[in-house]
């Protein structure tokens, strides 16, 4: 979110292996010493035993802060799913799913060439 990048796993499921996958990926990707803070919905990979085990190898580092079901700010995530398809998925055919990844990552990567961060002005974690 600071920077604007987009870190994007594309997967045919959403496991907690897949999910793990992608903690490990932003483990690597920030220093060492930062927190990350993982905006998530309430799906049963975020919180699963496999996932909470590899959290509390990690003490510290993550931290969840979990959407309401009803949170209008989800339209962050739906704005970008909205520029996916209005841009590198608008009108395409492709020949299989792995055709189909390439070309997510690829936009992807072309969106991370020119990051747009977002700056919330009132965000409360819930943490006192």
């Amino acid at each position: 979110m600071h920077t604007g990048e987009i870190i994007a796993n594309v997967e045919s499921k959403h496991r907690s292996r897949e999910f793990i996958d992608l903690l490990k990926r932003l483990d690597a990707h920030y220093p060492a010493d930062d927190v990350i803070r993982v905006v998530l919905d309430n799906h049963s990979a975020h919180i699963s035993k496999e996932t909470m085990a590899y959290l509390a190898s990690r003490p510290g580092r993550f931290e969840y802060v979990h959407t309401p079901k009803h949170g209008s700010w989800l339209n962050l995530i739906e704005c970008a799913f909205s520029k996916t398809t209005r841009t590198f998925l608008r009108h395409i055919r492709v020949s299989s799913k792995e055709e189909l990844k390439e070309r997510i990552l690829k936009g992807i990567a072309e969106f991370n060439e020119i990051p747009a961060s977002l700056r919330w002005r009132k965000f409360d974690l819930g943490l006192v």
